[in-house]
């Protein structure tokens, strides 16, 4: 084994080898791939370290059915638990991926007590708090990938109608994943110009729309959820973390008090460094932006308290 730190991901399905291959690729760790289904995370690691060959990374992942490989992991990702199928909502998903988070973080925690741990499973502001209590850390060191992937949709559906490189879009999305999401349209530029001065309101909405319904409209052309941007997603957090960029990126943190929220998960832009979430940044936001958010934590609320935990 090399000398290299490591990272875990947990689930070897699209999102969860989507994750692996992207830091494969970063060439900084070794990234360990665990998943219950033997052979899966084997072949899919194998595959992985092969198409080092082509791109030129050095390759070392591993495939794993248990968890004694992942031991002393600096970051683990959490993308274990049954996705979402057309016509399913969230929240019929609670009470199976509970269990099932619940089981993976024990698991981990186990072998790497030192981690930071990001989850990405579905229901996410809920699986967030399954994750927290069931570790026993600190909430700098549990929080959820979301308001990166809500903001890449938004960020592309932005680029396509202004005609820009989605390189200067700056977008952010703060709120529960999904419906509840709030876009903070006052803080969204391109290239350092307000989106208002570009776009007319109607067509902000529609976008806002389409990205709060983008997991869904995946869903219904491919019969089941995303995984390329959501894997990246998952990865950037790792990176950002793991070579303590301190990226103010969106994540679904959890709150006590700050934006006039307590004692709940919500996605909201976070510093992100080796000690996990570093500082939490409180945008100022418009009546009805706060009014949305409002709305949406009580949202998420609601699909929390279907936990046993």
């Amino acid at each position: 084994m090399s000398n290299r730190r490591k990272v875990t991901v947990v689930g070897a399905g699209n999102v969860g080898a989507t994750c692996a291959q992207v830091l494969a690729t970063r060439d900084y760790a070794d990234v360990v791939l665990v998943d219950i289904k033997e052979g899966l995370p084997q072949g899919k690691a194998l595959d992985i370290n092969q198409m080092g060959a082509v791109l030129g990374y050095e390759p070392n992942v591993s495939g794993s059915n248990g968890y004694e490989e992942s031991a002393g992991s600096a970051v683990v990702v959490v993308t274990a638990g049954l996705p979402r199928s057309p016509g399913m909502s969230r929240d019929d998903l609670v009470s199976t991926n509970e269990k099932i988070v619940g089981s993976v973080t024990e698991q981990v925690v186990a072998q790497s007590p030192d981690a930071i741990l990001i989850v990405v499973s579905n229901p996410l502001d809920a699986m967030c708090h399954v994750a927290k209590s069931v570790s026993g850390l600190p909430k700098e060191r549990v929080f959820g990938m979301a308001g990166i992937l809500d903001t890449a949709r938004f960020s592309t559906f932005i680029a396509w109608e202004t005609g820009s490189s989605v390189k200067d879009v700056q977008a952010t999305v703060l709120g529960g994943h999904g419906d509840q999401m709030v876009p903070v349209v006052s803080a969204t530029t391109v290239g350092g110009v307000p989106l208002r001065k570009l776009v007319p309101e109607e067509r902000i909405r529609s976008m806002v729309e389409r990205t709060a319904k983008g997991g869904g409209e995946i869903v219904n052309l491919l019969g089941t959820s995303a995984w390329y941007a959501p894997g990246a997603a998952a990865a950037q957090m790792v990176d950002s973390i793991m070579l303590d960029e301190k990226r103010v990126l969106p994540c679904t943190a959890y709150l006590e008090g700050e934006y006039g929220i307590d004692g709940l998960y919500i996605g909201v832009p976070v510093k992100l460094g080796s000690a996990g979430i570093e500082q939490i940044v409180e945008l100022d936001l418009t009546d009805d932006e706060r009014n949305a958010l409002k709305a949406s934590s009580e949202a998420v609320r609601e699909v929390v308290g279907v936990l046993t935990t």
